[in-house]
């Protein structure tokens, strides 16, 4: 029975990842931040057989401690400061996290394994985001970066130090430049899920009205129960190397919004949506659409969930939670169910 070790456990990629290789016979360990951590329970209720080890992606020595406790063959580095907009708010806590926290997880499993440096195999979770002001139409793995958020700096950093570490040690390490992926485990906060959760409770006559930032920015989404997949299949690849998962299609905010209104019946959804100022980024990224053709090749992997089931399974989700009395807060099971 291969061990997997998961930091960011507890979001929305931590936890299809974590039934994904359950499913496929794992014993499967996750890294938790705080013994107080609000989502702990979110996490023992639906994938009850993960074993939670206390650590910090700041700390180093719990790292080392998490690691000895699971001895993995796997380790998936999920965790970080994930919301571009709070990037900005808090770039040192960003950059700590979720660039220099790479260095540390990439240390941690150097340390561990010892003389055989390929026996732990390490995916690092980078993003479409580090292409920022996109320099290439559509974005590959040779593709220049330039990110344009405190997040976007912090993932390329991490990006960077995986293929030093890689490159310097011989480490079976690989990184995932994943495109923008959805799921009914999206935290509120992003505007998919932000948009998903308004319209079913428009629909159900519990709000009138949703604010957003720019609808022209167009996006590749995909299902994360597929990328979650990809994730897997580049730790058993016999050699390691960088890979972006996309759907090779982009859609807009304003696209989003037609498909997730017309879901409840709602052809003209202009009287429902207001923009605010406040949503919007301070250097926008305008158009990211992603070119997996070698993930395709390398990994036989392919997307399953087109947009549009996308955005129905999404919105579907979010009516069924609202008519139940689910919704966001700490410790909410809303949505994740």
């Amino acid at each position: 029975m291969p061990t997997a070790l998961i930091t960011g456990i507890t979001g929305q990629d931590g936890l299809y990842l974590a039934e994904h290789l359950l499913a496929k016979g794992y014993e499967v360990h996750g890294i938790i931040r705080g013994q107080n951590n609000p989502r702990r329970d979110l996490v023992t209720e639906l994938v009850p057989d993960v074993r939670l080890h206390n650590g910090d992606l700041t700390d180093l020595s719990s790292l080392m401690r998490a690691m000895h406790d699971s001895q993995p063959d796997e380790v998936y580095n999920l965790g970080a400061v994930s919301f571009v907009a709070y990037s900005w708010e808090n770039a040192f806590v960003t950059s700590d996290v979720t660039g220099m926290g790479v260095l540390n997880i990439l240390e941690a499993v150097r340390l561990h394994a010892g003389g055989d440096p390929r026996s732990v195999r390490f995916y690092q979770a980078s993003s479409s985001e580090m292409f920022g002001k996109v320099q290439e139409v559509p974005q590959r793995e040779t593709t220049l970066l330039w990110p344009r958020s405190p997040y976007g700096v912090s993932k390329v950093y991490g990006h960077y130090m995986t293929i030093n570490y890689r490159e310097s040690y011989g480490m079976h390490a690989s990184s995932g430049i994943l495109f923008n992926h959805e799921s009914p485990r999206r935290g509120p906060e992003f505007v998919t899920r932000k948009i998903s959760q308004a319209v079913a409770r428009i629909h159900l006559g519990m709000q009138d009205t949703v604010a957003l930032g720019n609808l022209d920015a167009q996006r590749d989404w995909g299902y994360a129960g597929d990328y979650v997949d990809a994730m897997w299949r580049m730790l058993q690849a016999d050699e390691p190397d960088d890979y972006v998962i996309a759907t090779g299609e982009t859609h807009s905010i304003r696209e989003f919004l037609d498909k997730a209104f017309a879901h409840v019946g709602i052809e003209d959804w202009s009287a429902h949506v207001t923009q605010d100022p406040r949503f919007m980024r301070p250097a926008e990224v305008d158009l990211l659409i992603g070119d997996a053709s070698k993930a395709k090749e390398k990994l036989d992997w392919q997307p399953t969930v087109s947009f549009d089931e996308l955005v129905a399974m999404m919105v579907e989700a979010d009516i069924k939670a609202a008519k139940e009395g689910w919704w966001e807060g700490p410790g909410s099971r809303h949505g994740l169910a």
